[in-house]
């Protein structure tokens, strides 16, 4: 037999059996349509957090109170032997390779000008944050350089706390309240957008050391330290480390972190959901196999007399098996195919429904998905075209 008669030999059984067939198919078909989804939409949150880290550059260590190993709970309520302090952040600052140095102290207050106000996000940091963060400052200027602990009744509004407040009034020069102290507004922030679903144009920024005394802090949340350059970065890591070591009196009670580290973080986290795809997809595909070996079980008693007449016209061993094995497969494969398409065209409508979701379907989960659903069909289409090639082509014609 040609390869065309083998597959009109093939699509003429199945159209056979249309109604079986596709029910065949449908169990392979949602397995697929799993893969795709879950996978676009695992691969589409990976490439957004990506997006949002390297909007701060790919050379930023943020290094946090307390060591995550031991204590669990770094910053204000980790209780660390010795808080970090500006005098930490003032001493990184004069190591080499660094380019800027951003100590950060939070809080929340209520930022008022004459009868409008609400409570936001304030950020006591140093002068370099727009270095550090790569923040770009709309109007006026940021906070003038000096000693990180020196506390000036400045302030750098977000844009979206400089509109409610002032409308389309320009902000600079004028007189504001941050927690009931008064203070001056000398610039606005360009707008940044989100970062993981947080507003940073809705925040303030005053000078660290008046930040610790609105809060009454004595350490820092986390002091950012942008690297001279990307490749410096683990060198600048082991000189921090050593530094704050012996700042620490020997004790390791903080912790260092980098992009690269919050990424493989973000890997961990990938790889788990690629699992949970896996699961749930290796499912759906059991119970696909399952039907279609039943389906080609049964077809194979059914069509005993067709397999007799194949062999009585000298179609070998191997020949119905592959017969067999060849429409096991094309079965299969049907059922992958109209997955992607029924991923697809869910993803689309998800999308039009929920513009800010992110998916991204990556080449290697369509071609995994057709090379899961040729293994599907392989694999269950085995045992019934064994048994069909086993078949005395005598008995098989006697059987009609």
């Amino acid at each position: 037999m040609t390869i065309a008669e083998r597959l009109r030999f093939v699509l003429g059984a199945l159209e056979g059996h249309r109604l079986r067939s596709v029910l065949s198919a449908l169990g392979i078909a949602i397995g697929i349509a799993a893969v795709i989804l879950l996978t676009s939409l695992g691969e589409g949150t990976r490439r957004y957090i990506v997006s949002e880290f390297s909007q701060f550059g790919t050379n930023l260590i943020a290094v946090v109170p307390g060591n995550v190993k031991t204590i669990g709970i770094p910053g204000v309520f980790g209780g660390s032997t010795h808080p970090l302090d500006l005098e930490d952040a003032a001493a990184i600052r004069r190591l080499d390779g660094v380019g800027a140095v951003t100590p950060v102290v939070m809080g929340q207050a209520r930022v008022e000008h004459r009868r409008m106000g609400r409570s936001v996000y304030i950020y006591g940091v140093s002068h370099e944050v727009p270095a550090t963060w790569r923040f770009q400052v709309g109007e006026g200027a940021f906070l003038p350089a000096a000693d990180y602990s020196r506390k000036a009744q400045v302030a750098v509004l977000g844009p979206r706390v400089a509109r409610e407040l002032f409308g389309g009034a320009s902000p600079l020069g004028e007189r504001i309240k941050i927690g009931g102290q008064t203070f001056r507004v000398i610039g606005v922030m360009a707008p940044k957008g989100q970062l993981l679903g947080f507003d940073i144009d809705d925040a303030a920024y005053i000078p660290a050391g008046t930040a610790m005394a609105l809060f009454n802090l004595r350490e820092c949340h986390e002091i950012d330290v942008a690297a001279d350059d990307a490749a410096g970065v683990d060198a600048l890591v082991g000189s921090i480390h050593a530094l704050l070591t012996k700042r620490h009196r020997g004790q390791e009670d903080f912790t260092i972190q980098t992009q690269a580290d919050m990424l493989g973080a973000l890997s961990r986290v990938m790889g788990m959901i690629t699992l949970a795809v896996g699961g749930i997809a290796g499912i759906s595909l059991l119970v696909g196999a399952i039907g279609i070996l039943t389906i080609m079980w049964v077809s194979v008693h059914e069509r005993t007399f067709e397999i007799g007449l194949l062999r009585a016209l000298g179609v070998t061993r191997s020949g119905v098996a592959g017969l067999f094995l060849l429409e096991a497969v094309t079965l299969s494969l049907a059922g992958g195919l109209g997955g992607l398409a029924a991923g697809y065209a869910i993803k689309a409508a998800l999308k039009i429904a929920v513009p800010g979701l992110p998916m991204e379907v990556p080449w290697y989960a369509v071609a995994g998905a057709l090379a899961m659903s040729f293994g599907v069909g392989m694999a269950s289409g085995y045992l019934p075209a064994r048994r069909a090639a086993s078949l005395d082509p005598v008995e098989a014609l006697r059987a009609e």
